[in-house]
């Protein structure tokens, strides 16, 4: 295994890992997509987007500086969660009553980090079509890497379609004073996808190598018309229906979702 880069003084890179998410059925009756909607606001509301989020700051080892979240009427739900490197405790210096220090005798470095998730839950009011997109950002600096919530998030939200973007940013330098763009080796996002995860869609990238900024589209191989039907849309559709929808399924594995 490859040594790690010697750095001088703190890692001042940034890398930011963006989803979008992206679940899918078919609503028939009006009744059945304003149910659509509640059961998504119920299932991902901003309480339990707080917990997932939560388990994410643990999985990448960072500390909970601060979390804001909000419930929208009539739909969707956003959380915010900033985070630090390190744990960040007030000093005895700094809760006793005395006069605070001087500009000069201040020597800090606020490793700045984000985790935002925004959901949009929403239905074709013609057609049909419910879908459910998830965004998602994790933003880290120093050495904590964001590629390790990968395959927790994209298994949390059982994803149809994911869209996957890692960039990383600014420099640092090394003990010699040389700069370093990036401080870990990488040519795919694939890379640090789990096996199952690997098997289970049909992905393909989009990368500048150049620039650090990589881009994967996943799209779920197995298709299960009766996951994609929600209330009455189970049992109404035609045997007919159901054999077209079985035929775009098939239309849709052979990669159509996934070109550029």
């Amino acid at each position: 295994m490859k040594s790690k880069l010697k750095l001088h003084g703190f890692n001042n890179l940034t890398k930011t890992l963006s989803f979008n998410i992206y679940d899918i059925c078919y609503a028939e009756t009006p009744q059945d997509q304003q149910a659509y909607v509640e059961y998504i606001n119920s299932v991902y509301d901003a309480e339990r987007l707080t917990r997932i989020l939560t388990d994410v700051v643990d999985i990448i080892g960072a500390n909970i500086l601060n979390i804001a979240r909000q419930d929208y009427d009539p739909q969707g739900a956003s959380v915010t969660i900033l985070i630090s490197e390190q744990p960040v405790t007030p000093t005895e210096s700094q809760i006793e009553e005395s006069p605070g220090p001087l500009p000069e005798t201040i020597l800090a470095h606020l490793d700045k980090s984000h985790i935002t998730v925004h959901t949009y839950p929403e239905i074709h009011p013609v057609d049909g079509i419910a879908t459910f997109r998830v965004d998602i950002d994790v933003s880290t600096c120093g050495v904590i890497s964001p590629l390790k919530a990968l395959n927790y998030l994209i298994h949390k939200f059982e994803s149809d379609i994911v869209t996957v973007d890692y960039r990383v940013r600014g420099f640092t330098r090394d003990v010699e004073g040389k700069k370093h763009f990036i401080d870990h080796e990488i040519n795919s996002i694939q890379n640090y996808l789990s096996e199952d995860t690997r098997n289970g869609y049909q992905m393909t990238d989009v990368n500048v190598y150049q620039e650090n900024l990589f881009h994967t589209k996943m799209l779920l191989k197995q298709f299960e018309l009766d996951n994609y039907l929600f209330g009455d849309a189970t049992s109404n559709l035609s045997a007919e229906q159901r054999e077209t929808s079985d035929r775009q399924g098939q239309t849709r594995n052979a990669g159509n979702l996934l070109r550029p």
